[in-house]
């Protein structure tokens, strides 16, 4: 397994930030612009190509502190400016499963 740093090429599709898991509980959390990690995505940082990825990236590797395997992920912004998951993994991992599940009779 490598590291997103050994990784030649970071492709972004979209607004992106990074995320990983906060050390002493879990929590899911993400990189903010103040170069720290907070559980709200709308203080998340938000980078729209590889380069400013992989600063950013490279930057929460480097503070193995905080938190513990950041990524990038995927972000919509609304047009109210609101910032939500980009896909449907970010969204479970951030607010968990939300889908029922079959009830068995």
């Amino acid at each position: 397994m490598t590291s997103p740093l050994e990784q030649k090429k970071i492709k972004i599709a979209g607004p992106s930030v990074v995320t990983a898991n906060r050390t002493w509980d879990g929590i899911v959390v993400y990189r903010t612009a103040a170069n720290g990690w907070s559980a709200d995505l709308s203080d998340a940082a938000i980078v729209r190509n590889s380069d400013e990825a992989k600063a950013l990236l490279a930057e929460s590797v480097a503070d193995d502190v905080g938190a513990i395997g950041p990524y990038i992920a995927p972000v919509q912004i609304g047009a109210d400016g609101k910032v939500q998951p980009g896909n449907l993994r970010e969204q479970i991992r951030r607010t968990g499963v939300t889908i029922g599940s079959p009830v068995q009779v």
